[in-house]
């Protein structure tokens, strides 16, 4: 990662990061635990496209799957009773939701930041589901 990754990876994350923590945690309906490996996420010669990616990869999804979960109070309390961190990380080379774990109320979403971006959708319903079975 060269400075300019890293410089984009700080802009996002003191910039755009502080407003979408605010929207994944009145999705859940409470103060969510995030761990973001930033570093992991600023992958070389992409700085250009943090803005548009890493909503849609990472953030937009936990909103999209936590506000689907959380339709009545059954749902709110099993996420906060169940949830206890969330970790954000591209290490393993994945691109597909199916990777995706929660394991002792921790759900790792371990994905490539530039591919499958448009997925949004399909990255809800795969932590909605994964969620929902483990919860």
């Amino acid at each position: 990662m060269g400075l300019a990754e890293r410089r984009a990876a700080k802009r996002f994350q003191d910039e755009s990061y502080p407003k979408l923590k605010t929207a994944i945690d009145e999705a859940a309906g409470f103060e969510t635990s995030l761990e973001v490996d930033w570093s992991s996420l600023a992958i070389d010669e992409s700085s250009h496209l943090y803005d548009e990616c890493f909503p849609k990869v990472y953030f937009q999804p936990l909103i999209d799957a936590f506000a689907a979960i959380c339709i009545d109070d059954m749902g709110k309390e099993a996420l906060a009773e169940g949830l206890k961190q969330i970790v954000i990380k591209n290490e393993g080379g994945r691109s597909n939701p199916r990777d995706f774990t929660f394991d002792g109320g921790v759900l790792t979403i371990d994905h490539k930041p530039t591919t499958n971006v448009d997925n949004v959708k399909e990255r809800a319903e795969a932590i909605q589901k994964i969620l929902e079975k483990g919860l």
